[in-house]
């Protein structure tokens, strides 16, 4: 993608149209609604834990309605740090779940791994707060905290000596050992790469936001789809306990290319509508996308919207509640014991 952003000319400057529908909304927004496959969809799921599912979308409005009442900057701030969270420890739980697979429990392995994939995402965040204002933002502008450049400074030969330590022990244990474990290496490896291209060597908004979205939320959907569908004894479970039964004929579909399109169909189809109702009701940034929707006013740069009135005080934290969802149940849903029918590893953590 910066290779078609360079040709293009876009590589340096804010995200285009194209780039934002493919990234932004077929990816990054969607794959938070691909949790309710995983979750929402799967009565025996909802059953297992009911108020852990019922009782967070509901604390995340209200707790974020709470916030934005008061404060609309420290509302984004915090939901900024809250992805941030979210987006390291997903890089993680990859990593855990190829040590797991492997059967690695070293102690020192796993500090040597740890300490990688962490330094891979925090380093280049360091070096964010160290050189604010960049061209790009997570969520809005000012969301993120100025950090003293010192920061910056201590981080980089701790994370180079990380980087450095990873790629000897991988080395060695697969030259020496015949221990290679290529799916970690590579989650490692894109990792260092895309966050440290995409926040340290190019300052843009698209690059950004390319070298991101992209390696967060397509595995991700991956997963979930692997896991509703493929996983052992998921036919069985999916005949049992498939809501979408109640209300669709699709969800029976038993081929790839009918399960495929329900999964992304409906995820896209919600990603939508959120973006939507952002755009319509308080950014007005993308009238050539939803204006068919947008009706009653019109905003500083000419925009059209929707006029909420009192309600935007309710809005955002509302429309805000399906990622906050996404954020937490992920810190549960992917924890499974060592004698987990399910064939994910252990201990995978928060994805």
């Amino acid at each position: 993608m910066l290779p078609v952003g360079a040709v293009l000319g876009v590589l340096h400057s804010d995200t285009p149209r194209w780039t934002w529908l493919a990234a932004i909304l077929l990816i990054d927004v969607a794959h938070v609604y691909a949790t309710g496959f995983r979750v929402y969809f799967d009565r025996d799921e909802l059953r297992r834990r009911p108020w852990l599912y019922g009782l967070t979308p509901l604390l995340a409005f209200l707790v974020g309605a709470a916030i934005y009442s008061e404060s609309v900057a420290v509302f984004w701030t915090l939901l900024a740090y809250l992805a941030v969270f979210h987006f390291v420890r997903q890089q993680y739980g990859w990593v855990a779940l190829y040590r797991a697979r492997e059967g690695d429990v070293s102690r020192g392995g796993w500090w040597v791994d740890a300490s990688a994939v962490y330094l891979a995402t925090v380093y280049p965040l360091v070096y964010w707060h160290a050189h604010l204002p960049r061209q790009f933002t997570w969520f809005a502008e000012g969301d993120f905290l100025a950090l003293p450049p010192i920061f910056e400074t201590i981080f980089e030969p701790i994370y180079w000596a990380a980087l450095a330590t990873y790629t000897g022990r991988s080395l060695y244990r697969g030259l020496k050992q015949g221990k290679w474990n290529p799916g970690k290496d590579l989650v490692v490896l894109t990792t260092a790469v895309c966050w440290y291209v995409g926040i340290i060597s190019l300052n843009s908004d698209y690059a950004f936001t390319v070298t991101n979205v992209i390696i967060h939320g397509i595995p991700y959907m991956v997963l979930i789809y692997w896991y509703r569908w493929h996983r052992p004894g998921a036919e069985a479970a999916n005949q049992d306990s498939e809501l979408l039964d109640d209300v669709t004929a699709a969800s029976r579909c038993k081929t790839t290319a009918g399960r495929v399109s329900l999964f992304l169909g409906a995820i896209w189809v919600l990603a939508y509508a959120e973006e939507l109702a952002w755009d319509c009701g308080l950014w007005h940034q993308h009238e050539w996308l939803f204006g068919w929707a947008a009706f009653s006013i019109e905003s500083a740069s000419g925009a059209r919207g929707w006029d909420v009135g009192g309600f935007e005080l309710w809005m955002a934290p509302l429309l805000a509640v399906p990622q906050i969802t996404h954020y937490v149940l992920d810190g549960f849903i992917w924890r499974r014991s060592a004698r987990s029918e399910s064939n994910l590893a252990p201990s995978i953590g928060s994805v």
